[in-house]
């Protein structure tokens, strides 16, 4: 009980972060056309702030599932590195069951707090960790469903906008300090411009234009600005 108390604790911070940024998602996957029941188990079952946002963007142009499901793939893969390397400092003890229980609530700041900790990660602390903010993003995001619920449709509507809005200023400030983020976002924008306007490119579905664009503009960055490993890693 004493890991699973430390784990609370270690998580409490993050917690109380996402359930401000889940209430944002909430408003806006409402006024996207999800019912606050739908976005809630959508945060639930996927606890990742980019895929939902991404998620919910495809489905109000009601892309298939097969879009939805590789688009949300690979903007998550990252996930699947971190879950790799996570399991280094995982207690070489613990089931596979539960290593699948701490994957699916791995996330990049639990991820963080795990690989911060000097001893192996036993699956209690783990649990711990994972709890709060859980409940702090599923939280969130029925409030926020809740509140755009009871808002005027005008408002609503106004609040459907607001995703571009967030991912604008999530990415700007980045890009002022970091030029190969900046490189990586105008190679996007050329290629979505490419896939909306060029007659022969246009036909190609949002959501698939999104997973094309997310792998050339990576591979392009990837192969110009490699990051150096250094003598640890």
């Amino acid at each position: 009980m004493e890991l699973f108390k430390k784990g609370i604790k270690d998580g409490l911070p993050i917690g109380l972060g996402y359930l401000s940024v889940s209430f944002t998602f909430g408003m806006i996957a409402t006024a996207q056309g999800l019912s606050t029941f739908e976005a809630t188990l959508l945060s639930l079952a996927n606890l990742t702030s980019a895929g939902q946002f991404a998620a919910i963007q495809l489905m109000a142009v009601q892309a298939p599932v097969l879009e939805v499901f590789l688009a949300t793939i690979i903007i998550n893969f990252r996930y699947v590195l971190m879950s790799i390397s996570l399991s280094q400092k995982l207690d070489s003890k613990m089931k596979l069951r539960e290593k699948c229980i701490v994957a699916f609530g791995n996330t990049d700041e639990i991820y963080a707090v795990a690989q911060s900790q000097s001893d192996p990660n036993k699956f209690i602390y783990m649990v711990g960790l994972m709890t709060t903010p859980i409940i702090g993003w599923t939280l969130g995001t029925f409030l926020g469903g809740t509140f755009n619920s009871l808002l005027p449709a005008s408002l609503q509507s106004a609040f459907s906008i607001a995703l571009y809005g967030m991912f604008i200023a999530i990415i700007l400030p980045v890009a002022k300090k970091v030029k190969t983020v900046a490189f990586t976002i105008l190679i996007s924008i050329v290629l979505s411009s490419m896939f909306k306007w060029i007659p022969f490119l246009n036909f190609i579905s949002d959501g698939f234009s999104i997973i094309i664009c997310t792998l050339i503009a990576s591979a392009i960055s990837a192969t110009f600005f490699p990051v150096e490993a250094n003598e640890y890693e």
